[in-house]
C-alpha cells in the first residue's frame, strides 16, 4: 500500500464527493510527473545539444512545479473547495499537455524526453479523470 493510500485511508474527516481511487491515482501521477520532469530537465542540461533544448528544460521545470503544487493541493482535504480543485487540475492537465508535446519533439533523440512525455500524458489523464468526478 502506497503512502498516498495509507494517508487517504486514515483521513478522519468526510471526503464526500471525492473518488478516493482517482484522487490517489492523481496524487501519485503528479508526484511521478514532477520527478520525471526534474530528471528530464537535468538530463537535457547534460546533452551536447543543450542549446537546442532550452525550451524543453524550461517547460520541464515549469511542469514539475505545477505538478508538485497540484499534488500538495490534492493532498490537503480539510476544507477543500471543488472550484479550486478543478482550477488546479485544469492548469496541471494543460501544462502537462504542453510539456508532453515539447518532449515528444525530442523523444527520438533522447530517451529521457520519451519517458517524460509518457509521464506527462499519464498525469494529464489522471487530472482529467479526477476532474470528471468533481
Amino acid at each position: 500500500m502506497s503512502i498516498t493510500e495509507q494517508m487517504l485511508e486514515t483521513y478522519p474527516g468526510s471526503m464526500t464527493g471525492v473518488d478516493r481511487a482517482r484522487l490517489r491515482a492523481c496524487i501519485d501521477a503528479c508526484a511521478a510527473c514532477a520527478e520525471a520532469c526534474d530528471a528530464c530537465a537535468d538530463a537535457c542540461l547534460s546533452e551536447r545539444s543543450v542549446a537546442d533544448l532550452t525550451v524543453c528544460v524550461r517547460t520541464n521545470l515549469d511542469c514539475a512545479e505545477v505538478c508538485e503544487a497540484t499534488r500538495r493541493v490534492l493532498t490537503r482535504q480539510t476544507g477543500s473547495d471543488a472550484r479550486v480543485l478543478r482550477a488546479v487540475l485544469e492548469a496541471c492537465a494543460k501544462v502537462c499537455a504542453v510539456c508532453r508535446a515539447e518532449c515528444e519533439q525530442h523523444a527520438d533523440q533522447h530517451s529521457h524526453c520519451r519517458i517524460c512525455a509518457r509521464e506527462c500524458q499519464i498525469c494529464e489523464q489522471a487530472c482529467r479523470d479526477l476532474m470528471s468526478t468533481l
